[in-house]
């Protein structure tokens, strides 16, 4: 297959870009490829809200900047923190055109919600399921597009380049370029290639690479680990945000359900298991500190008390205004026998959102040549050493319009490759027993959460290295002698996520956001970012 736009994801940053696109170039091809269903994404799952200066009366972007820049500790590119603050209002915009609903007063001014590390209210949502709204407005506006070809159930397996050509290509080559991508086809279970000019990475997260997460199962690390394979660069994959308050279910293991920070924002109280509010006892902003603070405080307490789990105490809240504003929160907490009104909800933190990834600059460029990157999957210096909630949506969007600005022209002056090799699959097999895989899989969740995970020290990331090398050679050698499938390539996807994340986080001799080292608990004087 040719196309002139390949688009990897179908979350909310690679569904804005494919639209853009498509309405510029309608005489154009634009594919946009998943490997699941087309709504089964990050964005789906994204509770909380966008956070967007929308009320200039009572904030600013100068507020907005300087919460983004606090909560990133050191870390943030300023200038990329102003281009999204700024950028901002009008991509919020931009999908309330394409259908899109926020929640609204009696009066018709949009509620704005509060959540941590924000100074001032500015959270637009729709009830506790923004992310699934906004994916909504955009698969209804991208399905009007006649040239937008959705492929679904493909597995992208590598991004083809100069290396798939028979040269070496080395992290110091000049000018690596990608010329599309190879796919396994789930549904025929064929190994295809995809030419294009021009291909965009919205590949989401890898918060599966740990035990207990936020993310569905679908988000591995896809993009990251292909950029890496491909000597493309990544950077601050140590920043792995815990997202405080995941709903605790005895034994769970995978997808937790979230409960979203604005439920702190309405005056949620987190109390540990003697039923005392213990959040004042680590930040004067109490359960409204930002994220990596809150989340360490829990860490704390429960290992301090020998606990599992924290308690979320909502009972002193309006039932009627806790059913309209978070009606699936109380139907969960419900259906496991949790009624907010008389009991408080058990919590602890869940792998949630990477903040590096792959690198990119202000227009989303990788560092391969007509390669881009946006969303959760990209490192643009937004986030810096801790993501500020509510802004992720919003780089999103904000990164999409400007990779889409960035390609306009250039896709005019790319021609598509010609005489790319097919995959060669030669002398692989059937694997004898999936138990391989599986029993991989599980080590690797094992080895992160417990050596990689809120607190770390030298001893416990140099065990995790050394475990993450086994699993890599068994690994390696399993996906040179069998056929490819799904879980393989994804254990092959998130043991490179591991490494990258143990690699980073070893290099960082300082705590810093959301990166905290038991045997370096100050900041360093050098601040910097971890570029593999």
């Amino acid at each position: 297959m040719r196309t002139d736009f390949l688009v990897i994801g179908s979350g909310i940053a690679g569904l804005t870009y494919a639209l853009k696109v498509a309405q510029e170039f309608p005489d154009k091809k634009v594919v946009v490829m998943t490997k699941a269903t087309a709504d089964e994404t990050n964005t789906k799952y994204a509770q909380g809200g966008i956070a967007v200066v929308n009320d200039l009366e009572n904030d600013s972007f100068e507020k907005h900047i300087e919460d983004t820049l606090i909560a990133g500790d050191g870390l943030c590119n300023e200038k990329v923190v102003e281009i999204v603050v700024k950028e901002g209002p009008d991509r919020v915009n931009e999908i309330i055109e394409w259908g899109a609903r926020f929640d609204k007063e009696k009066d018709g001014d949009y509620k704005l919600g509060k959540e941590g590390g924000h100074s001032e209210y500015r959270i637009l949502h729709h009830k506790d399921i923004t992310g699934k709204e906004m994916e909504r407005a955009l698969i209804d506006a991208v399905a009007a597009q006649k040239n937008i070809e959705f492929i679904k159930h493909c597995f992208v397996i590598d991004i083809i380049t100069q290396h798939h050509l028979g040269y070496l290509v080395t992290k110091s080559t000049p000018d690596i370029e990608c010329y599309g991508v190879y796919v396994l086809n789930l549904e025929t279970n064929h190994i295809e290639k995809i030419l294009a000019k021009i291909t965009l990475l919205a590949t989401g997260g890898n918060g599966q690479v740990y035990r207990t997460t936020t993310n569905p199962s679908i988000a591995t690390g896809d993009g990251v680990a292909m950029v890496y394979r491909a000597k493309g660069r990544i950077e601050n994959m140590e920043f792995i945000q815990f997202h405080p308050t995941a709903l605790y279910e005895p034994g769970l293991k995978g997808q937790a359900f979230l409960i979203t920070e604005a439920v702190r924002g309405d005056g949620g109280i987190l109390r540990n298991k003697n039923g005392e509010a213990f959040m004042e006892k680590y930040d004067p902003r109490k359960d409204l500190a930002p994220r990596d603070i809150v989340a360490r405080a829990i860490d704390s307490e429960m290992k301090r008390t020998g606990t599992e789990h924290v308690w979320l105490d909502c009972r002193h809240f309006s039932k009627e205004k806790f059913i309209e504003h978070f009606p699936n929160i109380y139907e969960k907490c419900l259906s496991v026998g949790i009624d907010i009104t008389q009991h408080m909800i058990p919590v602890s933190p869940a792998a949630h959102y990477s903040c590096g990834g792959i690198k990119t600059d202000e227009w989303g460029r990788s560092s391969v040549k007509n390669l881009y990157a946006c969303g959760e999957c990209s490192s643009t210096g937004l986030h810096g050493a801790n993501r500020l909630a509510s802004n992720s949506l919003l780089e999103a969007m904000v990164f999409a319009h400007r990779c889409f600005i960035d390609v306009k022209e250039k896709v005019r002056s790319v021609e598509i490759r010609e005489n790319i090799p097919d995959w060669n699959a030669r002398g692989t097999a059937e694997p004898k027993e999936m138990i391989l895989i599986t029993q991989s899989l599980k080590e690797l969740q094992l080895v992160m959460s417990d050596y990689v995970g809120i607190v770390r020290n030298d001893v416990r990331l140099q065990r995790a290295m050394h475990r993450l090398d086994l699993l890599w050679e068994e690994t390696e050698q399993l996906y040179q002698n069998t056929s490819l499938s799904t879980q393989l390539m994804e254990l092959r996807n998130m043991i490179t996520v591991g490494y990258l994340i143990v690699k980073g986080a070893a290099f960082r001799k300082e705590s810093r956001g959301l990166h905290f080292n038991t045997d370096y608990p100050d900041q360093s004087a050098l601040v910097q970012n971890i570029v593999l």
